[in-house]
């Protein structure tokens, strides 16, 4: 099963963490199922940029992203050749290392 190893975020996994991952899952349910809470305001509907991540190693193995999920990355912060939105970022059969930028573009955080 490939791992996902998310690097430390100051909020969301202080010390970063390795997660299994099955193969078909988003790395944001996956994120979510292991307690790092990916913001996602849009409800994972390829609608915001809450949940953009930066896939430092394995981008290849994902699916190519589609023209909706490549303009509203435009908009991110931070935005980089290696970005993805978290709810859209497929996982597959390699591991992926994930950096979570420190900023998003969202004006209110879902965590109150």
């Amino acid at each position: 099963m490939p791992q996902i190893i998310f690097l430390p975020h100051d909020e969301l996994c202080p010390e970063g963490k390795v997660i299994e991952a099955e193969p078909g899952v988003t790395v944001c349910d996956a994120a979510w199922a292991e307690g790092i809470e990916i913001e996602h305001a849009c409800e994972k509907s390829c609608a915001c940029t809450t949940c953009h991540v930066v896939v430092r190693e394995g981008f290849s193995s994902l699916e190519e992203s589609d023209e909706l999920e490549d303009d509203m990355l435009d908009k991110a912060w931070g935005l980089e050749p290696e970005s993805r939105l978290s709810c859209q970022a497929v996982v597959g059969e390699e591991d992926l290392v994930v950096e979570i930028p420190k900023y998003t573009i969202n004006q209110v955080s879902e965590r109150h």
